[in-house]
């Protein structure tokens, strides 16, 4: 009974894990997605030069 308990236990938390994992896939995905269109789309600074879209 131990060991199906166990056996049981590994199975989940490997779900898990790669549930998050994937997860934590598409969320970078999607920040990628985020920082490509903010660099393409930057907006013009006031002496015409194209500044950053970001205030780092």
């Amino acid at each position: 009974m131990i060991p199906l308990i166990v056996v049981l236990l590994l199975a989940l938390v490997l779900f898990g894990a790669g549930f998050a994992l994937k997860a934590l896939w598409w969320i970078a995905v999607i920040v990628l997605a985020i920082w490509l269109l903010g660099f393409l789309f930057r907006s013009t600074g006031a002496s015409g030069s194209r500044g950053r879209w970001y205030r780092w």
